[in-house]
């Protein structure tokens, strides 16, 4: 489609948000345009001369750093926008699924949003496709709840987010702006999203990343006594400094009861976050993991 019949299409909202300041946190289910839609805000606003912060809150395929994390892009000029990829903060969430890791999840966006607030008069939340169920509901309720939106804009084919409109109106009062989504947009298979994050972990950790031997005393979640440790081998961390940041991500390889942890950040590394993720370091191909069953063995 072309950009000006997309402006046109939307200008009813870019009318509305010149004035807006807070938190915008946009909604909608996977492929409606929710990314783009939030770069066309952002890029009125910096146009604008204000200064804005972008929460990429979509763990499946990130736009500001790699997959599994919560990324902030502070962004001031239009160069700041065409560059997103490079994070100024990061939050550890450990999985491109967040269906069991709802509370990291939602902390991570939270403090985003907090440390964002200090700098920026405008923040655009670009959320998660998860819109259906328990766990879309919950999601969403709580991220309002901690971030306090001014307006939520609500991307929506038919009556599916009817639920969670609903729900914000009733126990936040929330202002909603109904969008339909953005024309023409072509929707990525199952394997072109797979590609997509398996590219992402590539970008973060490179071909050949430096190995760093560590002790299994500098995890969060703490292991058990007497963890069998060959459990971690291939298992996606956060690599955290000394303030409780994330650094980056890194992949623990055991080999006779020795641990290390292929990243590129071990230089600032303090400490480990365990992820739901097992990842294969060739291929960058990833499969699911519960937490509770790698420690506890059940």
């Amino acid at each position: 489609m072309e950009t000006a019949e997309y402006i046109a299409t939307y200008s009813g909202l870019r009318e509305r948000m010149k004035e807006l300041s807070g938190v915008v946190m946009v909604i909608g289910d996977i492929d409606t345009g929710k990314t783009s839609l939030s770069k066309l805000l952002i890029g009125d606003a910096v146009g604008a001369g204000r200064s804005v912060a972008y929460v990429d809150a979509d763990v499946a395929v990130s736009t500001v750093g790699p997959a599994a994390c919560v990324g902030l892009k502070l962004i001031n000029t239009l160069d700041d926008l065409a560059n997103l990829g490079e994070p100024d903060a990061l939050r550890f969430v450990g999985s491109t699924e967040p269906n069991s890791v709802v509370l990291a999840h939602v902390v991570a966006v939270a403090s985003m949003v907090t440390a964002a607030r200090q700098s920026a008069d405008l923040i655009v939340i670009d959320t998660t496709g998860v819109v259906s169920g328990v766990v879309g509901q919950t999601l969403k309720y709580h991220l309002a709840e901690l971030t306090e939106p001014a307006l939520v804009v609500a991307m929506q084919r038919g009556n599916e987010l009817d639920p969670i409109i609903s729900m914000l109106r009733r126990f936040f009062g929330l202002r909603i702006a109904e969008v339909a989504p953005i024309p023409d947009l072509i929707p990525r298979s199952p394997v072109e999203r797979a590609q997509m994050r398996a590219s992402s972990f590539h970008r973060e950790l490179g071909d050949d990343p430096q190995r760093w031997r560590i002790q299994t005393t500098v995890f969060a979640p703490t292991l058990p006594a007497g963890f069998d440790v060959e459990r971690l081998d291939g298992m996606l961390v956060g690599v955290q400094d000394e303030h409780g940041g994330c650094l980056g991500l890194g992949v623990l390889e055991q080999s006779q009861g020795t641990v290390k942890v292929a990243t590129r950040h071990g230089d600032a590394m303090r400490g480990l976050r365990l992820g739901s993720i097992r990842m294969d370091l060739e291929t960058f191909a990833t499969t699911r993991v519960r937490l509770r069953e790698l420690i506890l063995g059940v």
